[in-house]
């Protein structure tokens, strides 16, 4: 830890130490991270990354912290935030290129100002572009993989490189970043010329909808459980009667049965176990078995 130390003060790249990441989910729950590093630039980012890799310091890679449960304990490496990133869209005719650590609200946005439809169903996801790509993130019948072009990314062996989305194994809720550790730099997305005023109407109506039908007021991580195939993850765990059901601080969520939501105090240990009493009982109830959505990040 003294070698990273050292190589961020040289390189000028800001950081904490201890920082607390339940500051930095918005399931507020999460002990501290050993380093807590926050780039402004993608220079930075790589030599962050690059440092700890060499330095072999576990290493996470952290946007806005909407799917995220981190552990009690925190975690003993550096969490690398892209949230604080600078940079600009790019937009060039019908496709525009955001950073990673821009909010998939702020694109959403441009696409409206530039008349481009595709991305309504992304206004509203309370998470970065980078997240939205890492997850194959969707809503309300669309997903990133329908719009996605490709995405710049800097691979383990330090190589910055651009990735056609036909290689990045998009499937439900995955992309192939789960699985070989690079880091997003941005991503390129390709819509269609539409009505601005249609765009904004679609938008409005859709996020209308999320805050009548999701508990917003409360910390979460949004959909805990992945919808299983034949079904829905909150249907079921209604039916089994499991609404505003509670472990220590957790709970499922009285107004959306498909949300565990913080109700004050929540501890990872919480919501871990509150899952897997939803789970058990919906095996046992239903006969389809559950699987969570939200990332669990421990030590």
């Amino acid at each position: 830890m003294d070698a990273l130390r050292a190589g961020l003060d040289a390189a000028g790249v800001p950081y904490q130490e201890q920082e607390p990441l339940s500051a930095h989910t918005t399931f507020k729950i999460g002990g501290p991270a050993a380093f807590f590093i926050r780039p402004t630039r993608e220079e930075e980012l790589c030599k962050a990354v690059t440092l700890c890799k060499s330095l072999s310091v576990p290493c996470y890679i952290l946007g806005n912290g909407s799917n995220i449960l981190f552990g009690d304990k925190g975690w003993n490496g550096a969490v690398i935030c892209l949230a604080g990133m600078k940079g600009e869209i790019q937009q060039e005719g019908d496709t525009l290129r955001a950073p990673a650590g821009m909010p998939l609200s702020m694109l959403c946005m441009a696409a409206l100002q530039a008349g481009l439809t595709g991305l309504e169903f992304a206004y509203g996801i309370p998470g970065t572009v980078g997240g939205a790509v890492y997850m194959n993130a969707g809503a309300y019948g669309g997903e990133m993989k329908d719009v996605l072009v490709s995405v710049r990314h800097l691979t383990a062996e330090g190589e910055i490189v651009e990735t056609p989305a036909a290689g990045l194994d998009l499937s439900y809720r995955h992309s192939i970043f789960e699985d070989n550790g690079d880091c997003i730099l941005s991503a390129q997305v390709r819509l269609t010329p539409g009505d601005p005023q249609k765009i904004s109407d679609q938008m409005n109506e859709l996020m209308g909808r999320r805050r009548d039908k999701q508990p917003l007021d409360k910390p979460s991580a949004g959909s805990t459980f992945k919808r299983p195939v034949g079904a829905f993850a909150g249907a079921l765990i209604e039916q089994c009667g499991l609404r505003g059901h509670r472990h220590g601080g957790a709970a499922i969520s009285e107004k959306h049965c498909g949300f565990v939501v913080n109700l004050g105090g929540a501890t990872c240990a919480d919501v871990l176990a509150l899952c897997q009493e939803v789970q058990t009982i919906v095996r046992e109830q239903t006969g389809f078995t559950l699987e969570k959505e939200i990332r669990v990040v421990e030590c």
